[in-house]
């Protein structure tokens, strides 16, 4: 159960802090990258669509920021990426399931903390449109993967945070326009459904679980004046083990990055949880 007299809007700078961002093209924002990091000082940043291969990753330039650098790349596109304070256990490299799956969607690692293990993934969900072609089934297959390793990784009654760009919007609340997204995958009862399934495994959406019904976006596309006219949604999700979710602070969207010079179309999401990250595991 989630303590929610115990959570806040802002964080106080105790506790930990694990964000998500889908940074699309991590070469081209290094610079927003890196004054993120340097602003919001997280503990765990969990990257997607950094469209680069692991060697052209802008290490150098994070590890000056004060972070190591745990990259799953891929050439030109997808790719997930781990940033944080101290090196972790990598534990997998692709999710679990499918060995034939060549595409770079996931990256899940192991710190220890003083709340005992953390265990936290980045995840770049498939699109899935349209939704007529072998991408839907591509997507809701990848969404069964994620469900088997959800659960398994419940079973270690752990602290397990599942973070990324799932390409979900779960409710119509998520949605600017819900009659006009009814049919993209994105909106799909067979997609909402799967993250449901994940959801009723155990997982809280950190976001939802502090503002139930506020209508807030992580996503805002490039064309048509999406920015400018609010018109976006909430793609970008952090999913609590209920060991997490006891621990949940605060979780904020950082909207703000979108308005930066040369912007991702996707913004930061962060959770603060009431421990700290001590060592690699």
């Amino acid at each position: 159960m989630v303590h929610l007299p115990f959570a806040s809007q802002t964080c106080d700078g105790a506790g930990m802090k694990i964000a998500t961002w889908n940074i699309n093209s991590v070469r081209r924002r290094t610079g927003n990258l890196t004054d993120w990091l340097k602003r919001t000082q997280p503990d765990v940043l969990l990257l997607q669509e950094i469209k680069c291969q692991d060697d052209q990753f802008p290490r150098l330039e994070i590890e000056a920021a004060g972070y190591c650098c745990t990259v799953v790349g891929q050439k030109s596109w997808n790719g997930v990426a781990m940033v944080s304070r101290t090196a972790p256990e990598v534990v997998h490299r692709a999710l679990p399931g499918d060995d034939s799956d060549v595409q770079s969607r996931y990256v899940e690692a192991r710190f220890q903390t003083s709340a005992g293990a953390l265990n936290v993934a980045s995840i770049y969900l498939p699109n899935g449109n349209p939704v007529g072609t072998e991408k839907f089934p591509y997507k809701l297959g990848f969404m069964q993967r994620l469900h088997q390793r959800a659960q398994a990784l419940l079973e270690s009654e752990e602290l397990v945070v599942l973070g990324g760009d799932y390409n979900v919007c779960p409710t119509d609340v998520d949605v600017y326009d819900p009659p006009a997204w009814a049919d993209d995958a994105l909106c799909r009862p067979e997609s909402r459904q799967a993250l449901r399934g994940i959801l009723n495994l155990g997982y809280t959406d950190a976001y939802r679980a502090l503002y139930p019904t506020t209508k807030a976006y992580s996503f805002w596309d490039y064309q048509a004046g999406a920015w400018n006219r609010n018109n976006g949604l909430r793609i970008d999700h952090l999913l609590l083990s209920p060991q997490a979710a006891d621990k949940l602070k605060a979780c904020t969207i950082d909207k703000a990055e979108r308005g930066r010079p040369e912007p991702s179309d996707h913004v930061p999401v962060w959770v603060e949880l009431d421990a700290e990250v001590v060592a690699a595991a």
